[in-house]
Parts: structure tokens; C-alpha cells; sequence
């Protein structure tokens, strides 16, 4: 077998694992790390657990889906971009594909269908997970005073304020906040020098074009890809902090879609395996569903790019000059800020999608008994989802 072909079929079994993974990588970013680390790292030898710890360091330090980013930076580190834009492929097209299916499928049954009476205790059941994604979320990041009061206004202001405005300005103001509450060690910071801005010129040339075309037309497509671009561009701290992004521009401000169905696709979200952000391949179609079933395809597809497409330029950005930023003070304090403030928009989720619960006794009981489950127990969350979906078909 001659080098190049040798080469090849080695590539060949690195994508197969890295599809092994996004098949079988239930849960968020942290539970993610984990699985990469006994996969690729332990089983497979293709990098160490230090290069592992250092570029999940440098994708939480990134807006964007940390566990693609960081799957999507080894692809980097083994094999420059075409192989990162192969393991990104791969990674993410089993959710993706998984949650277009079940908007295809929601669009074409009616939830109140007696065809998805077993559905009916996924709004509750979603809305349990995403209060113990905000003690999760609490726990990781919240260890100081101004932590605990960056969380608090983050959590009141989206919850008063629910403009579609407000998610990203709170989170500039947290890592300003941050940035001057933590500044004693700014004496010895050295600039960072730059000899490639190709990706982050075109990264900002994207978010700007696409603003230009959504204001201009108004046409739906243009919107979707805008604001979608604009969250995975901003978006610190995970899916569970783009949910409410999405839920406060999609279903409330814009109306694209009803509150009972994008609590649908975060129900589903919990028994599908990797990133959380497969969330814009549901919206996507269901946004276009007044176009018919290409129209939803073309939809699905739009929101899939849009989300993963800032996260990635950052990546292919940052990464050559990650030895620098990775003790660029200013950069660690502004983090911090922004992760306390992502806590703060999690707690405000969990409240804004309860709003369209009907309060009754067995959906209390599914969501007490969902968090119930989370908090005290190690079963996966698909059998969580599971459960919820047997309770909807014998109740």
C-alpha cells in the first residue's frame, strides 16, 4: 500500500470515530469533554490529554459550540483545515439530520394529533431540563461575589426586558464588568500579534452582509440566516444558552414558530446525541414550513450553517495564535463575566419557556420528576425522554 493511500485509510478511521462519537455523545459541552477524552485521547492516541485540556481551554474561551469547536480543532491540529471541515461534517450531521426529521414530522402531524399523543409531556419534561442545565450551568461558573450579582441582573433583565436586543448586550456588559472588577494583573500583559486576519475579516464581512441583506429585503430566509449567524457568534456558555436567544427571537418577538413547538424541539434535543446547537436545524425548517417541504430542507440547511459557521472562522482565527491568547489577561477576566452572565440568561430560559406550559397536576409532576431524576440520578438523559414518552402513551 503506497503512502498517500496508507494516509488516506488512517484519515478514514479518524472519521469513522469522530462519527462514533457524534452517535453516541449524549448531553452538553462537559459531558462531551469527557467522551472525546476516552475516545480519542485514551483509546486512540491521536492527541494528549494536555493538548485536549489546552484546546478545550482555548473553545471556551471562543462564542460558539464548545464541543464542536473543540472536535473541530483537533481536526485543525491532525490535519489543517480541509480535515477540520471534515470532522465539523461529520460531527454534526446525525443531530442535525435528527432534529430536521422531527420538524418535518411536527409540521406535517399537529402536535394536538392523536397520532403524537405521546409527545405530550415533552414541554414539561424540556422545560425540567433546562432548570437543571441552569444549575449546572451555576455551579461551573458562578465562584465570586460579582459572579452571583452579574447572574442575578443578567437573569432579571431578560426576564423584563425580553428584547431580542438585550441577550447580547448583557453579555458585552458582563465581560466589560469583569474585566474591570479583575485588574490586577493587566501590569504585565503583552500585545498579541497577529499575522493572519483573513478569517476573522471575513468572519465580520459575513455578520455585516447578512444584517444588511435581513434589514434591506426583510425577506424571511435572509432574517433566519442573520439572526442565527449573529447567536452562534455571541453565544458563551453553550446550546442551553442559545435556547432562550432563540425562543425570545423566533417565537416572541417574530412569531415564526408557536412556543409548544419549539418546546417540542427542545424535548427531542435531550434524547439526541451531539452538539446542542443541532437546536437550528429544527427552527431552520420550521420557520420556512409556509414554503413546503424544500422550502424546509433549504431552511434546515440555512440555520445549520448559520449556527456553526462564526464559531468555526473564530477557530481557524484563533488557533494559530492560541500560545499568545491563552495568558492574555483581559481575554481570562472578560470570560468570566460572560460565563456568570450566560448563567443568569439559562435561569431566565427556564422561566420564559414555562410561560406556555399548561400548569396542571401530571405536567408538575413530569417536570418536578425530570429534575427530580437529573439532580439525584446518573440515568442518561435519553432514558429520562424516554420515560416522558411512555408516560404520554399509557397516560
Amino acid at each position: 500500500m503506497k503512502k498517500g493511500q496508507i494516509k488516506q485509510f488512517r484519515i478514514g478511521i479518524y472519521l469513522l470515530d469522530i462519527f462514533l462519537l457524534a452517535i453516541t455523545a449524549f448531553g452538553g459541552p462537559q459531558i462531551h469533554f469527557v467522551q472525546i477524552h476516552k475516545k480519542l485521547v485514551r483509546e486512540r492516541g491521536y492527541l494528549t490529554e494536555e493538548e485536549l485540556k489546552e484546546l478545550n481551554s482555548l473553545c471556551s474561551m471562543l462564542p460558539g459550540p464548545t464541543s464542536t469547536q473543540t472536535i473541530t480543532a483537533i481536526g485543525f491540529k491532525k490535519g489543517g483545515p480541509i480535515l477540520a471541515f471534515l470532522t465539523l461534517a461529520v460531527w454534526v450531521f446525525p443531530a442535525c439530520a435528527i432534529m430536521a426529521c422531527f420538524a418535518f414530522i411536527i409540521n406535517r402531524l399537529s402536535l394536538d394529533s392523536p397520532r403524537l399523543t405521546f409527545l405530550q409531556y415533552i414541554q414539561p419534561m424540556a422545560v425540567g431540563f433546562i432548570i437543571y442545565a441552569a444549575y449546572k450551568i451555576k455551579e461551573l461558573f458562578i465562584h465570586r461575589l460579582h459572579h452571583w450579582g452579574l447572574m442575578a441582573l443578567a437573569s432579571i433583565f431578560a426576564i423584563f426586558f425580553p428584547s431580542p436586543y438585550i441577550f447580547p448586550l448583557l453579555l458585552i456588559v458582563g465581560g466589560l464588568a469583569s474585566t474591570l472588577f479583575k485588574r490586577t494583573n493587566y501590569a504585565d500583559v503583552r500585545p498579541v500579534k497577529i499575522e493572519n486576519w483573513s478569517n476573522l475579516l471575513l468572519f465580520f464581512t459575513i455578520f455585516i452582509c447578512a444584517a444588511l441583506l435581513g434589514g434591506l429585503t426583510h425577506q424571511k430566509i435572509f432574517l433566519l440566516f442573520e439572526n442565527t449567524y449573529r447567536y452562534g457568534s455571541i453565544v458563551f456558555g453553550g446550546g442551553h444558552v442559545l435556547i432562550p436567544m432563540m425562543y425570545n427571537q423566533f417565537v416572541e418577538f417574530k412569531q415564526y414558530i408557536t412556543a409548544h413547538e419549539f418546546l417540542a424541539g427542545v424535548g427531542m434535543l435531550q434524547a439526541v446525541p451531539g452538539p446542542v446547537f443541532s437546536i437550528s436545524s429544527y427552527t431552520g425548517a420550521l420557520i420556512l414550513k409556509d414554503s413546503g417541504v424544500w422550502g424546509m430542507l433549504f431552511g434546515s440547511t440555512v440555520g445549520t450553517i448559520a449556527i456553526f459557521l462564526p464559531g468555526i472562522l473564530l477557530i481557524f482565527f484563533v488557533y494559530p495564535i492560541w500560545n499568545q491568547i491563552k495568558v492574555f489577561s483581559p481575554v481570562k477576566n472578560a470570560i468570566e463575566g460572560i460565563n456568570a452572565t450566560s448563567a443568569g440568561l439559562v435561569i431566565a430560559s427556564a422561566y420564559l419557556l414555562f410561560q406556555p406550559v399548561e400548569v396542571n397536576q401530571m405536567n408538575m409532576l413530569i417536570l418536578l420528576g425530570t429534575l427530580f431524576l437529573l439532580l439525584t440520578t446518573k440515568i442518561p438523559s435519553p432514558i429520562v425522554v424516554l420515560l416522558c414518552i411512555l408516560a404520554g402513551v399509557f397516560l
